[in-house]
């Protein structure tokens, strides 16, 4: 429905989003390594993407697949993804949205923040398809906790979007990532595309609104009303961590 291109929200308390950064890096070299911008092989797939009848112990997988114990494929799935569409979408809303987000809550903690975020939404589509056996990939799980804390945390800032995907707009971030969430719900009920893991993104998200309340940074304000995204008083002194 929208792709995000650049939003006008300043950093406070970190001077570089490190983490982001290196989250990008990290999805960029693993995708080169396994694929991403040609065929990805079937045994890179299975080994680290999170099958949920492997998850849930309902299958295992045959002989001659080297893979990594299920629950650590709660994991890597997130850094494995299925083409160069898939991987840059994802990147794309990263880049836009993480940054805010880590500078709320700091990089070590933003870094836990994210990987829980995914590890949730692995486990939901696990429970939404316990039988399975098509591999979870992609770090859109991760990426919608992401959304969700940057709507609880700056839900009036204006950002610049590409709504489907060639219609440049300047729109407040409530009213996309309203959008985009309500495209994830419908997708499910319509039940009209059966190949992607929309409950992972739905679980992704209410992760990152209820977790983002619990570990930002003490004074980090929820549901900023400033639309420009600048402190009204006055500028708090940077700090890294």
């Amino acid at each position: 429905m929208f792709v995000p291109i650049a939003d006008a929200n300043p950093l406070e308390h970190v001077r570089r989003p490190y983490v982001t950064w290196g989250l990008v890096a990290l999805n960029v070299f693993v995708a080169l390594q396994r694929g991403a911008f040609g065929p990805v092989s079937e045994a890179g797939v299975l080994g680290f993407g999170a099958i949920p009848a492997v998850v849930s112990g309902i299958a295992i997988l045959p002989e001659g697949y080297e893979r990594l114990p299920p629950a650590l494929t709660l994991v890597s799935y997130m850094f494995l993804h299925g083409g160069w569409l898939h991987l840059i979408g994802n990147m794309a809303f990263l880049l836009v949205f993480a940054d805010n987000v880590e500078d709320a809550m700091g990089h070590g903690r933003f870094l836990i923040f994210y990987l829980l975020c995914g590890v949730v939404a692995g486990l939901v589509h696990v429970v939404a398809e316990p039988g399975s056996e098509a591999p979870l990939v992609g770090a859109s799980g991760a990426v919608a906790g992401v959304i969700a804390a940057y709507l609880v945390l700056h839900p009036n800032i204006r950002l610049w979007a590409l709504v489907l995907m060639k219609i440049p707009l300047r729109v407040p971030a409530y009213w996309a990532i309203g959008a985009w969430f309500g495209l994830q719900v419908w997708q499910i009920l319509s039940s009209s595309d059966q190949e992607t893991a929309w409950w992972a993104h739905v679980g992704g998200f209410l992760a990152g609104a209820v977790l983002v309340a619990l570990m930002r940074r003490p004074g980090v304000a929820l549901f900023d009303r400033d639309p420009s995204g600048v402190p009204s008083v006055r500028t708090p002194r940077r700090s890294e961590r």
